[in-house]
């Protein structure tokens, strides 16, 4: 009698299915499978797709001519049976030149892109070698970071074979501020300047993606920091505070690896493309080109 009494006590107290902590538990479970497979979704786009999200090349056919306003001399760099990188040499009105400026440019376009920051260097007496990476302008072949770095190795085998090294400035601006960094370090110069450069390409995908291994997923590394803290010549660095492409943070800690000489030129509300429209920015860049 007193077991049927507890049997009908505890049918009482059960619960129906699903409502439960074996319901619970398959309900937790359940999301915890949707929110794995999302994280994997996710994962797997960034990592198939970060040469998308990296590099936005705007292609010309090669038998297009330049149109330049800045007088200037077009040079194909054949680096094997299939690359070859289109060079852009622009020169000042002076016929007397002080040097050359070795120019790394960003991300997207492609030279015609960056053409109007040409004068910052040519009104210096400066001449201004702008070379486009592989499937940016006329620039064809394949696109490793290895790739660009050996490119840019021979562009400044072919500026030191015209110029001496202390009459060699080394510039880049966005993406190309790692692989000038990288030239700057394998050889001597006069000055290396960056401007918006970002301490290395996984911390930056940190910046958008921390939940991921980026060390890991990153198929391009370029690790500036490393290669500034083997230059001993002058370093100069611009970033602003409201930088939305490559974050302030990301790019100060940079300031680790520099010598007391160097220089972390903060343009207070600057972005990541309007920092040439800064008095400071320009007052700073010609009294580094004139010394």
């Amino acid at each position: 009698m007193e077991d049927k009494m507890i049997n009908k006590d505890l049918k009482h107290r059960s619960l129906p299915l699903g409502k439960g902590e074996g319901g619970l538990g398959r309900k937790l479970f359940r999301w915890i499978k949707v929110i794995v497979l999302l994280y994997s979704a996710i994962g797997i786009a960034l990592f198939y797709l970060q040469e998308k999200f990296l590099f936005h090349p705007t292609a010309i056919e090669r038998t297009v001519p330049w149109q330049f306003d800045i007088p200037f001399k077009e040079v194909d760099l054949p680096m094997n049976d299939t690359d070859t990188v289109n060079l852009v040499q622009f020169f000042p009105k002076d016929s007397v030149r002080k040097g050359v400026v070795l120019y790394f440019h960003g991300n997207r376009g492609n030279i015609k892109r960056y053409v109007r920051f040409v004068n910052n260097f040519t009104k210096h007496g400066y001449e201004v070698w702008m070379g486009d990476f592989p499937g940016f302008g006329k620039s064809v072949g394949n696109r490793t970071e290895k790739i660009l770095y050996e490119q840019a190795t021979q562009l400044y085998k072919l500026a030191l074979s015209k110029y001496a090294a202390d009459s060699i400035v080394i510039y880049g601006k966005s993406l190309g501020t790692g692989i000038a960094a990288y030239t700057a370090a394998a050889g001597k110069a006069k000055r290396l300047i960056l401007e918006t450069p970002y301490y290395s390409i996984p911390s930056l995908y940190n910046c958008y993606a921390p939940i991921y291994p980026n060390s890991r997923m990153a198929s391009y590394k370029i690790p500036t920091y490393e290669f500034l803290s083997g230059i001993r010549y002058p370093i100069t660095i611009f970033h602003g505070t409201d930088d939305g492409v490559i974050p302030y943070r990301n790019a100060s800690r940079l300031k680790e690896v520099l010598k007391v000489t160097d220089e972390f030129v903060t343009i207070e509300g600057g972005t990541h493309r309007n920092l040439n429209d800064y008095p400071l920015f320009k007052l700073k860049l010609d009294s580094l080109l004139l010394r």
